[in-house]
Order: C-alpha cells, then structure tokens, then sequence
C-alpha cells in the first residue's frame, strides 16, 4: 500500500490479476475468484462448527453462529412475513455471503470481491430474477398491475405505467452500485491515508511524528470500514427482503 515516488495509486488494489495462469485470452481464475471461495469456506466452518455441538449454553463460535441465524431470520420475518420464510435460506446466504467479502478486503493482502461491479451486478440480477419468479408464480398476470396501482386514474397511466417500469428494473442496478461504490471509496481512503504515512514517515527528523496523524486516522477509518462493512451487506439483505415482500404481497 505504500506510494510510488509522489505519487498514489489508490485504485490498482482492484486490478484483477489470474492466480492460477490465464486460460487462452481470458482473465483466468483471479485473486476474485479465490477470495469467493475461502469466504464460502469461512461461512461453512463457521456453520458446521458453531452448530456441531448445540450445547444448552453456546460457545463463542456457537453464539456467532446463532446469533447471525436469528440477526437474518428476523430481517426474513419482520419485512416478508411467515410466507417469507421459505426465501430465508438465500437471503441468509447472500448476507453471509456479501459480510464475509466486505470484511475479507480488510486483511492486509486480501482483496475485496464486493468492490467489483461485475460481481455486485451480478448478486443485484439474481435478486432481482428471483422476485420477478416469485411475483409470477404466485400472482400470476395480476403482477402487471402492480405498474398501475389500483383506484388511480385511467387517464395517468402513460405516465405512471413508464415511472413504475423504470423504478421496478432500476432496482438491481442501484443494489449493485450502491453496495459496489462503498466498498471502492472505502478502501481508496485506507490506501490513499495508508501511503501518506508512508510517504510522511520518510521525512528527515520530523517524519515519524508528522505520519502519527494520518496512521491515526487510518486507524479509525479501518473500524469506520467494519461498520461499513456489516451495514452494506444489511442495507442489501434488507431491500431484498422488501423486494421480496412486494412479490409476496404484491404491495
């Protein structure tokens, strides 16, 4: 993370580079991919440890366990209802899932798979195919009138009908921007900070105590980012659960 000369090159932490050799002209199997995979064995451990035992009073890896169980099902309950209960295994993991990528790019070396737009899209589509499954299943041809709200006047509808497409088909790009944007700035601002102590701490004399103020203040941005972290992968469970409601109860 340190700064080349005078200069900081904060965004080419995101640079995905093959880790298993390119295949053909591909990219390969990245940095990304690998990250993908050690949270998806992090998340199994955790479940199958924090859960092997099931003793009356848990463990430390039993309560994370539990507690992230309940912290997800009642996201599921509260926003979905006892319907909603069926969808709690994919909300669960899409939490888990997007948590432990956030949290991950916080390690020295590791690489944050949430900071690309290509995987946050690509979360953000299957969300956004499942609700429209759900809506069709359940509701049948009576999901086209949720673009034209029932009592509104006929005479609105070349306006409301446009309105209401473009905010349904907006929703997995603003999931996907939004949860993609915070991960980038964050962790620009941990490098660009990381570099200036760096850059700071090479000065003569004085160097080491003026770098005590932006090491300071990465250190605060560091749990800054934990708590982004967490809140992301909320603010993305949440909204799907809400999308989920609407499909359920078509309202």
């Amino acid at each position: 993370m340190a700064a080349e000369g005078n200069t900081i090159d904060a965004l080419s932490q995101f640079i995905l580079v093959p880790v298993l050799g390119r295949v053909g002209e591909s990219v390969g199997f990245t940095q990304s991919n690998l990250h993908m995979l050690i949270a998806v064995g992090l998340i199994t451990a955790l479940m199958m440890w924090g859960t092997a035992k099931r003793a009356l009073i848990p463990g430390r890896m039993q309560a994370l366990a539990e507690s992230a169980y309940e912290f997800v099902h009642g996201l599921v309950t509260e926003q979905v209802g006892e319907k909603g209960k069926r969808f709690f295994p994919f909300v669960f993991s899409l939490f888990m899932f997007i948590l432990f990528g956030n949290m991950l790019g916080l390690f020295p070396y590791a690489f944050t798979y949430t900071s690309h737009i290509a995987v946050t899209f690509t979360l953000a589509a299957i969300v956004f195919v499942l609700i429209t499954v759900v809506a069709l299943a359940i509701h049948g041809r009576k999901f086209f009138g949720y673009f034209f709200p029932e009592g509104a006047p006929v005479w609105l509808a070349p306006i409301i009908v446009p309105v209401e497409i473009v905010s349904y088909l907006s929703r997995p790009v603003s999931l996907s921007i939004r949860l993609f944007a915070n991960m980038v700035a964050g962790h620009v601002m941990l490098k660009v900070f990381a570099s200036f102590v760096v850059m700071l701490g090479g000065l003569a004399v004085i160097g080491p105590f003026v770098a005590l103020l932006p090491l300071a203040l990465n250190v605060a941005l560091v749990a800054f980012e934990v708590l982004v972290a967490f809140l992301q992968a909320y603010v993305f469970a949440i909204l799907t659960c809400i999308y989920l409601h609407d499909a359920v109860h078509l309202h």
